[in-house]
């Protein structure tokens, strides 16, 4: 009885796994899950646990062994999804942000969203001019120090948290001088909303770079605003599609393709490569997400999307949340006593460290064009580092490419996404919209993890990583040329297996019409159809033969087992 009692023990230990999942404020929520439980299970035990009712904004994110992030299946199991041995670490990061923050029901949605923007502009994803830098900044002291006072708040207090990756001391006198005159006697939520309402008009307010290159083989940053569909190189946007006008999201290996259809019936179609085939069906799933989120109506109208034009080839993907109409009527009906929100306050942390983790630029650099470029670039790089939604970021999408890094450091999501530059990132300088026709180097990405949460000691990982990654990049051509003369990869042997894979399906599908259009044949032929090439087939010496020598007799064979079949049902 005792062993009974310790096998049945043993296996129900073996159904159950521990997961960790690192929230905005930077605190872990840790649970046990059966080994079955689905992605909905977890997501609706962390919204209950933070009394978050107006949830379909967040997701969660992680990443597999082989450094790519993805964002958590709701409707698939767990562990079939993580790739790897529990315990399994993730992070819940706001995956669709709302177009309007102020538009929010509840207080404890805009102020999840606030943590999720501080981050971003923390880890470089949040480009804009220095004036506007100044104040998001003074926002965020507003809202979790308080009001100035001159007995707790000595003379460069300002310079003892971190903003930004780096900033210089100008900034940060303007700062003090913006939170001491100007936001006195505001609360911690007003703040927040200010801070939200002025990040939402910046153009990089939502968005998740995917570092990629186009055909000519320069970088490029792809990335899905709550507006449309953008590109960004070097230091401006060469392209901006609103939703409306997107019309289909393509894939195939590393290949992504967008079209759409623009003013005047002008027909678009762009093409650009990421670095893996993973990277590009993520890139392509996130697409096709929130073209289904912030375009229509209805969840009803979401409808099955496949990555290629032939059915039995590529992969096939369904949204299957609300979309932003739905929630925001459904927020609407929300009628219950605010929650209680416990701000976690200034403390120095990896989304918002102390100055003394990180070195400040005690000046601006010599030429105002050079340092915004430079800014930007490396924006960009800590964007792509950091640990939010996509690898990489451009100009004003910098943040998204922080992915990489900052996902590690934002939810502890490590991913491995390239850094477009290795140069410091600076806001002071750095922050001019993403459309600015300034000259400059490379433009950094902020380290942006490529999606997935870890251990807590994973953001320097991540972050290590991104840097690897860069220099990677960077070196790109000595990396071919060496490609040329090394033997196949796995990654070759991969993409060989899917190419027979593919030619496999394809007989398989042929070879299945073929014999459907024979079955129609016979059941024509051995009709009363009068037609001409009907009869001339049933003169045939073979149909006679194949007539009475196997299709009567098998003919016989079904009656007779339908008239059994028939009498038994009607005895019983």
């Amino acid at each position: 009885m005792l062993s009974r009692l310790m096998s049945s023990s043993t296996r129900s230990l073996d159904r159950e796994c521990n997961c960790t999942v690192r929230l905005l404020d930077d605190s872990e929520y840790t649970c046990t899950i059966q080994r079955d439980a689905k992605g909905q299970y977890l997501f609706d035990l962390i919204c209950h646990h933070l009394n978050l009712l107006e949830k379909d904004y967040f997701g969660i994110r992680y990443v597999d062994p082989d450094k790519q992030r993805h964002w958590l299946e709701f409707s698939k199991s767990i562990p079939k999804q993580m790739k790897s041995q529990p315990p399994f670490t993730m992070c819940l990061r706001v995956k669709f942000y709302p177009p309007d923050p102020a538009a929010l029901k509840e207080e404890i949605t805009r102020y999840l969203v606030f943590l999720q923007v501080k981050r971003d502009l923390y880890h470089g994803r949040l480009l804009c001019k220095t004036s506007d830098a100044a104040l998001l900044a003074a926002y965020i002291l507003q809202a979790e120090i308080g009001d100035y006072d001159p007995g707790k708040h000595p003379e460069g207090y300002s310079s003892k948290f971190q903003f930004f990756p780096k900033h210089s001391e100008k900034l940060e006198r303007r700062i003090a001088e913006i939170h001491k005159t100007e936001l006195t006697g505001q609360s911690p939520e007003t703040s927040e909303l200010n801070f939200l309402q002025r990040a939402q008009m910046l153009e990089t307010y939502g968005v998740d770079p995917h570092p990629c290159k186009d055909v000519s083989g320069n970088p490029a940053f792809l990335a899905f605003t709550p507006f449309g569909f953008t590109v960004l190189q070097g230091n401006r946007r060469v392209h901006f599609i609103k939703w409306d006008e997107v019309t289909k999201l393509k894939f195939e290996a590393k290949t992504f393709h967008i079209y759409a259809n623009q003013k005047e019936d002008r027909k678009v179609i762009l093409t650009y490569f990421a670095p893996t085939p993973e990277a590009c069906k993520h890139l392509w799933k996130c697409g096709v997400e929130n073209q289904a989120f912030y375009k229509l109506e209805k969840s009803s109208q979401v409808r099955t999307v496949s990555s290629s034009n032939l059915f039995f080839k590529g992969s096939r993907f369904r949204y299957s949340g609300k979309v932003a109409k739905e929630v925001m009527e459904q927020s609407a009906k929300i009628k219950r006593d605010p929650p209680e929100i416990h701000r976690a306050g200034m403390v120095p942390s990896r989304s918002c460290p102390s100055i003394t983790h990180g070195p400040r630029l005690t000046s601006v650099p010599r030429t105002r064009r050079r340092a915004v470029h430079i800014s930007i670039m490396e924006g960009l790089e800590s964007l792509r580092d950091s640990a939010h939604s996509t690898p990489m970021r451009s100009v004003s999408y910098g943040d998204s490419f922080m992915s990489t890094r900052g996902q590690m450091v934002d939810g502890s999501e490590a991913s491995t996404s390239a850094v477009i530059s290795d140069e410091s990132y600076s806001p002071s300088d750095s922050v001019l919209p993403t459309p600015v026709a300034e000259h400059g180097a490379e433009m950094p990405l902020a380290r942006h993890v490529n999606g997935a949460t870890r251990s807590i000691d994973e953001e320097n990982e991540s972050e290590e990583s991104r840097e690897r990654q860069v220099r990677e990049f960077r070196s790109g051509k000595r990396a071919q040329h060496k490609a040329k003369n090394r033997q196949p990869t796995s990654s070759d042997a991969e993409e060989l297996n899917k190419f027979i894979l593919s030619v496999l399906r394809l007989f398989l599908v042929t070879i299945g019409l073929l014999f459907v259009l024979l079955l129609l044949l016979i059941v024509l032929t051995e009709s009363d159809l009068d037609v001409a090439f009907l009869r001339d087939i049933r003169k045939t010496p073979e149909f006679q033969q194949f007539h009475f020598e196997y299709f009567c007799p098998l003919r016989r064979w079904f009656a007779c087992k339908l008239r059994w079949m028939g009498g038994f049902l009607v005895s019983k």
